[in-house]
């Protein structure tokens, strides 16, 4: 007999930045725990290819994109989603970006714009679903933070900056927001191979300094967030909040390993 306290039936969740990577890989576990899923992220194609994933797991779902950087935009995706499903109880934030170069040659506007997106999207994404949440008295909130909110990586400080201020957010929002029935968490996802960095984690001294970090001895695959989402999102961590779910493979306990 499984355990119940796993069990998403009867939830509806909103996975923004969830068409790709690490979002969808965490939108694929909700589903499959039994949550109706709408993955919105910019780019409608990718909203509706990511949709029908969801469907053909059993799961309903809709198709709207959003931006994070317009709350109009995220206000859309709220509306649209409690039009069809009544309310949200799950909301997951793994929109982003990262861009890498010297700290002393970086431009106010790519600095801004990590920021933009990576801190005060996730602010404004859970502003306008707590609101909703906290009305209800009940909500999971789950933000992606990193290793980057713990240790340095060379030449990504906005990067480093911007994730390192969401794990504050989070605690932050997790004692404003816990007497409302409301669950404010993260996840910080240790290296795992994707379409976008393989050829770095592959390929580069950068990417095998990450694999001697990493005292399992290899990447992540992203379906290995998908538990700790599915954790997160559900009544087994009713108890849970303000806390930052670490999933690295050991990097961050790493010293010598040899």
């Amino acid at each position: 007999m499984s355990y119940p306290g796993f069990d998403l039936t009867g939830r509806s969740a909103v996975v923004i930045g969830g068409t790709s990577g690490i979002g969808r890989a965490i939108a694929h576990g909700l589903a499959q725990a039994g949550a109706d899923v709408v993955c919105s992220s910019r780019r409608s194609e990718e909203v509706d290819k990511t949709a029908g994933e969801i469907e053909s797991l059993g799961r309903r779902t809709i198709r709207c994109a959003s931006d994070v950087s317009t709350r109009d935009s995220i206000k859309n995706l709220l509306d649209e989603s409690v039009a069809e499903f009544g309310k949200v109880d799950i909301l997951v934030n793994s929109a982003g970006r990262t861009k890498r170069e010297p700290t002393i040659d970086q431009n106010e506007e790519d600095w801004n714009a990590i920021l933009e997106t990576n801190l005060n999207g996730t602010l404004r994404a859970c502003q306008v679903f707590g609101r909703h949440m906290i009305e209800k008295g009940y909500g999971r909130i789950i933000n992606i933070a990193s290793l980057s909110t713990f240790v340095s990586l060379f030449e990504v400080a906005a990067y480093s900056a911007s994730k390192a201020a969401v794990a504050s957010l989070t605690k932050s929002l997790s004692i404003e927001w816990a007497k409302h029935g409301v669950n404010v968490n993260a996840i910080a996802p240790g290296v795992f191979r994707t379409a976008l960095n393989q050829k770095l984690l592959d390929e580069t001294p950068r990417g095998q300094e990450f694999l001697t970090r990493t005292p399992m001895g290899r990447f992540g695959n992203v379906t290995e967030l998908a538990g700790a989402a599915v954790f997160l999102a559900s009544d087994a961590a009713s108890y849970v909040t303000g806390e930052v779910l670490v999933v690295d493979g050991g990097f961050l306990a790493s010293g010598v390993n040899q």
